[in-house]
């Protein structure tokens, strides 16, 4: 090959970098944005079509069932025992994009990670990590209220979840709740029995607010956002895939929650390069 045209597919795979990361995202408006940093969570309606979210529900509920067969799952954490009076129970799996490639392609999906750029406040999005829910009609697990930031503090608190709905999820499916604004005032203490929980005297989940959404839909919000979820007490499974993401450059404040999916670039580059440098628990 000639040296003028290497140095011509050097220079477009350079300029192309630069494009990718420097470029601006604009899918949110002002105003979606202004009401994210007030309340500390956005719902962003029909990011993906019905139909798509259709797509990735089969994909979802395939995996479930190689995962757990005929069972239909766990007790999702011990401290939701609190939150039902009856048995209570849960599917889920860590890091789906390495069980099915659907998962990888929509993780990197423009229209999610522009969003996600967005809100975190930063042209590159990183990947922490991702878990699928899936919780069964009549009986799916409950979440308490909540931090996510004791799993995995960073020092700048760009870390963000995005809940991906793959399926209608009204209040009787056990919808997300949260407390606006309460990422405003830090880490709180949580009592670590049974996973990580607030009072649920001071903190009760029929006193948050809800986010129902429909199929397509995407709830973002910071780790600081205090946030829970009720049973699924319908007759249908309410089907969820969690993001969490963050500025690369935010430096985790300890060492813990590490997973093989951790330091993937989903938008942009890691101006740190620190890459793939991560322990496996």
């Amino acid at each position: 090959m000639p040296l003028a045209l290497d140095n011509d597919i050097l220079w477009l795979s350079q300029l192309r970098k630069i494009l990718m990361s420097t470029s601006t995202p604009s899918l949110l408006s002002d105003e979606q944005i202004a009401f994210y940093h007030e309340n500390g969570y956005l719902l962003v309606k029909g990011l993906f079509s019905r139909d798509e979210a259709a797509r990735y529900r089969q994909a979802g509920h395939d995996l479930m069932k190689r995962i757990y067969g005929q069972s239909q799952g766990g007790g999702g954490w011990g401290s939701g025992k609190a939150l039902s009076e009856k048995e209570t129970v849960l599917q889920h799996c860590h890091d789906v994009q390495f069980y099915d490639a659907a998962f990888s392609r929509l993780i990197v999906d423009e229209r999610f990670t522009d969003a996600a750029a967005q809100i975190i406040g930063s042209n590159n999005v990183q990947l922490h990590h991702t878990k699928m829910f899936v919780k069964p009609p009549e009986n799916g697990a409950p979440f308490p209220m909540h931090q996510d930031t004791p799993y995995f503090p960073h020092d700048n608190h760009s870390m963000i979840a995005a809940i991906i709905h793959f399926d209608d999820a009204p209040l009787e499916k056990g919808c997300v709740r949260v407390v606006p604004g309460s990422h405003k005032g830090g880490l709180l203490e949580h009592n670590p029995q049974g996973g990580h929980h607030l009072s649920f005297d001071e903190y009760p989940l029929d006193e948050a607010t809800p986010c129902p959404a429909e199929a397509g839909d995407a709830l973002f919000f910071s780790y600081l956002t205090i946030h829970g979820s009720g049973v699924n007490e319908s007759d249908q499974a309410r089907t969820t895939l969690l993001v969490q993401m963050r500025d690369p450059e935010d430096t985790p404040s300890i060492d813990t929650h590490n997973s093989r999916g951790q330091s993937m670039m989903l938008r942009g580059i890691d101006p740190t390069s620190r890459g793939m440098n991560w322990k496996m628990d």
